[in-house]
């Protein structure tokens, strides 16, 4: 039987990936979204608090979640394999990013194919208590039916395991 350990095989798939997104978002960035935008890595300083979370598997086999971004709520679907925290348009307004189209400055690669999208730091991300300071994030233009929680926010995590009926975070 082999084993692999759930983490490090989408760190090494997601760094590719993450390394071109931010590479992107450096060279196209307008002066208002340079101030939103963070580094690939999350400084040393950027507190992660809080306690283990538990996410149940819902009957579709995913993991929704609940978050807390910047003091509201926002529903939220658990993706590994999203380099990003990824908004849809929609929650980002509720959010209060009052994005215009010249925001939307970086080309992303996703599973229906590209699209634009805004880079944004957000101020905190809290999934069930664990929460992460200053969390890179992207706003969608167009095209994605729901918000991802990305890998942003779960590699800031000292852990995070899938099991059967569950997932757990821990800060």
């Amino acid at each position: 039987m082999v084993r692999f350990e759930l983490k490090s095989v989408f760190v090494m798939g997601t760094a590719t990936l993450s390394s071109l997104a931010v590479a992107g978002m450096l060279s196209h960035q307008t002066p208002r979204v340079a101030e939103a935008a963070t580094p690939a890595v999350a400084p040393a300083a950027a507190p992660i608090a809080g306690q283990t979370a538990q996410i149940a598997k819902s009957a579709d086999g995913h993991f929704w979640a609940e978050a807390d971004i910047d003091n509201r709520a926002v529903r939220v679907l658990v993706d590994t394999g999203a380099s990003v925290v990824a908004l849809t348009r929609v929650d980002a307004q509720r959010l209060g990013l009052d994005l215009t189209p010249a925001d939307f400055t970086v080309t992303v690669q996703t599973a229906s194919g590209p699209v634009r999208a805004a880079p944004v730091e957000l101020d905190h991300v809290a999934v069930a208590g664990a929460r992460v300071e200053k969390v890179q994030a992207l706003v969608v233009e167009k095209g994605l039916p729901h918000s991802l929680l990305g890998m942003s926010y779960l590699g800031r995590l000292s852990a995070f395991e899938a099991r059967p009926t569950g997932l757990t975070l821990r800060p």
